[in-house]
């Protein structure tokens, strides 16, 4: 896929084996915008993780900022870097909870993953106290409300800290799409990677970054359908487009390596 900034689709059914080591370096290079694999999971794993969910949306948390909101069913490590034990409290008591309800999605998808990319292991992880990181969260995005333009780099984030995940060489997205909206929120990534320099367009007060540091650079948009397992290389500019009707419904969770072999990956959000 070099020299082209698109998405690579795979139905699992119809193509057997594919090859999952290739299209992780794809996403690693930038050499593929999107990777979307159907058919990974059966369509009732979908339904059935969806209705197990819907006692939990009501204890949805919202983080707003001057320019959006993010809701969630669980929590995420960048939102507590300055207080990583509260982080870590949370992250028991959001296992806890969706665990109460037999909610068992991710532990799925990442098992299933885990064969297809031809993944030598793929675990949660943890520090070496034995402090689990958060195994996924769902993320609500609410008629009308856009994700604005962002990246996600726990390496450059954490650094610092003394957290095992500010060692990773390589960090990417697994998203679900539990539930898809009926118009609007498409992923739009973009073929530009982070640099130290685009602090300059921070949005000051809000979440993300000014347009301006996309200019000029290819983008690739991507609306995910109920069923549909992507990934991507979140340290690339993205942000989701404002649904509209139902509510668009995915859960997700980061993935890394700690060297360029690309075979043991590690899980958190």
């Amino acid at each position: 896929m070099a020299g082209s900034w698109d998405r690579s689709v795979h139905h699992l059914a119809e193509q057997g084996g594919i090859d999952g080591r290739g299209l992780l370096r794809s996403l690693v290079d930038g050499d593929t915008a999107v990777v979307v694999l159907r058919g990974l999971l059966e369509p009732e794993e979908f339904s059935s993780g969806l209705e197990r969910l819907q006692p939990l949306f009501r204890q949805a948390t919202a983080t707003n900022y001057a320019n959006s909101t993010s809701t969630t069913v669980g929590t995420y490590l960048a939102k507590h870097l300055a207080a990583p034990d509260a982080y870590f409290q949370e992250a028991a008591d959001a296992e806890e909870l969706t665990d109460s309800v037999g909610f068992d999605l991710a532990d799925r998808v990442r098992q299933r993953l885990a064969d297809v990319l031809g993944l030598a292991g793929f675990e949660p992880e943890q520090e070496p106290g034995g402090r689990a990181y958060a195994k996924k969260n769902v993320r609500i995005y609410a008629d009308g409300i856009r994700t604005p333009l962002h990246n996600d780099n726990i390496m450059r984030d954490a650094a610092g800290t003394g957290l095992v995940v500010e060692k990773l060489l390589h960090q990417l997205s697994v998203v679900v799409c539990v539930q898809e909206c009926d118009g609007g929120g498409e992923l739009e990534i973009h073929q530009r990677r982070w640099e130290p320099a685009d602090e300059q367009f921070k949005i000051v007060g809000g979440f993300g970054y000014d347009a301006q540091v996309v200019t000029g650079a290819a983008v690739h948009r991507f609306k995910p359908q109920t069923g549909d397992v992507y990934l991507l290389n979140p340290t690339y500019f993205h942000s989701i487009e404002a649904p509209t009707g139902t509510d668009r419904i995915t859960m997700g969770f980061f993935f890394g390596f700690y060297d360029d072999t690309l075979r043991d990956a590690v899980a958190w959000v």
